[in-house]
């Protein structure tokens, strides 16, 4: 039996671009199951007579919950353990758990449903991280960073398409059950086909130790203020990201008259486009300049942060679909640039037998603050101009939302004066 399980093991693919491809895959539907909801938001409103405020508590807080609380336990075991396997169960979990929110009949049951999704996606994406880092060398790994977060416009442009027009010609139940299934039948072919590598392959060699607690973990991060600075910078940008992400959709139904199938279309081709020029972009400058200096990890998506404000302004303001298309395609790719720079930098502040849990508390603290706090304060916001602006509040809620990139461009210009002391190594 050990002698087939070696076999076994020997017959896995261990060439890093399909590694990477099968890791975008699974990310692919971690988005899509996270972000379908923005796009169903609207015939679930209607169907269960929800309020704003509802919405982005489930679509935000509910995910958030788990998905930011378990990440950091389930990290530790990627330092110690199998990450493949690791992400192999959680796929199981979250998809399982999407497929389940199709059957609920009430706000409580659908909330409960999307915190069995954060459940399963504490699990997929801290552990990718150290995975893609053991399988690309340091001047590769922005790139490689990069391309793995193509996840996160393919998965939502697909998550927002695919639920319209599933919603629009069926039900929204079944857009919920259909991706479901689909990322339960990914999860074997996952973990039959990745080899798990050597931990810190590429990186200088140092001598075996005990793998590492928490409480050392955190000591070690707190001496290096490049951590926080970058963390709370991705989380302010990504309080603007992820409630644009879900409320954008409904937006161009309420304020443009637009159906839920073209609502989809539309932002799903913004977000795929304008995605993934930002993202490449973001990654190909974080190798090209971090690698002679490192506060250009920090520096990049600052710029880009501040130059994303006034496009976002100019594109809700714009009077036809057609000018809020081409100019919501720029801050689409700004808004998404820090990807492959920040998530670079955090893995080279600690040893690689720290970078899973160190990638958990980074997601930590993003993913509370922007997820759960993002796409909730544009709902509840949207329901306090009601009284004001009527089906237009969602608008000025969205362009109160642009002050986040500033505030997030301001952490990353501190967190640059920081990281080449910090760098480990």
């Amino acid at each position: 039996m050990q002698k087939g399980a070696r076999v076994d093991e020997k017959t896995k693919v261990t060439n890093p671009a399909y590694v990477l491809f099968i890791l975008v895959v699974v990310y692919t539907f971690n988005f899509i199951d996270r972000q379908i909801v923005g796009i169903l938001a609207v015939p679930i409103k209607a169907d269960l007579l929800l309020t704003d405020t509802q919405l982005g508590l489930m679509g935000g807080l509910a995910f958030a919950l788990f998905y930011t609380g378990l990440g950091i336990p389930v990290a530790m075991l990627a330092d110690r353990f199998s990450r493949t396997w690791i992400m192999t169960v959680a796929l199981v979990i979250w998809s399982g758990m999407t497929a389940a929110s199709g059957l609920a009949t009430n706000f409580w049951q659908l909330f409960a449903a999307r915190l069995g999704v954060g459940v399963g996606e504490a699990g997929g994406v801290a552990p990718a991280y150290s995975l893609i880092a053991d399988y690309f060398p340091p001047g590769q790994r922005a790139r490689a960073m990069s391309v793995y977060s193509f996840g996160i416009p393919i998965g939502s442009a697909i998550g927002i398409v695919f639920g319209g027009v599933i919603a629009s010609l069926i039900d929204w139940r079944w857009a919920f059950f259909i991706v479901g299934i689909a990322g339960v039948i990914i999860a074997p072919i996952f973990r039959m086909t990745i080899k798990e590598p050597a931990r810190g392959g590429f990186d200088r060699k140092r001598e075996a130790t005990k793998a590492p607690g928490l409480t050392l973990i955190v000591r070690t991060l707190l001496t290096k203020p490049s951590f926080w600075l970058l963390s709370l910078g991705a989380s302010f940008s990504s309080m603007m990201g992820y409630g644009v992400f879900f409320w954008l959709p409904s937006f161009f139904v309420r304020s443009y008259g637009m159906t839920l199938l073209n609502a989809s279309l539309f932002y799903g081709a913004v977000l795929l486009l304008g995605g993934l020029v930002g993202i490449w972009t973001g990654g190909w400058l974080g190798d090209r300049f971090g690698q002679d200096k490192r506060a250009q990890y920090a520096r990049i998506p600052a710029i880009a942060f501040l130059c994303t404000v006034p496009f976002y302004i100019l594109a809700i303001l714009s009077p036809t679909l057609t000018l809020a298309f081409f100019v919501l395609l720029v801050p689409t790719a700004l808004g998404l640039v820090w990807l492959g720079p920040v998530i670079t930098a955090i893995q080279h502040l600690v040893r690689p037998d720290m970078r899973a849990t160190a990638s958990a508390i980074f997601l930590f603290i993003n993913n509370l603050i922007g997820i759960g706090l993002g796409t909730y304060a544009i709902g509840a916001l949207s329901d306090g101009l009601a009284a004001r602006f009527g089906e237009e509040s969602l608008r000025y809620s969205i362009l109160a939302g642009t002050g986040f990139y500033i505030v997030a461009a301001t952490f990353l210009l501190l967190a640059s004066r920081w990281l080449e002391r910090d760098w480990e190594g």
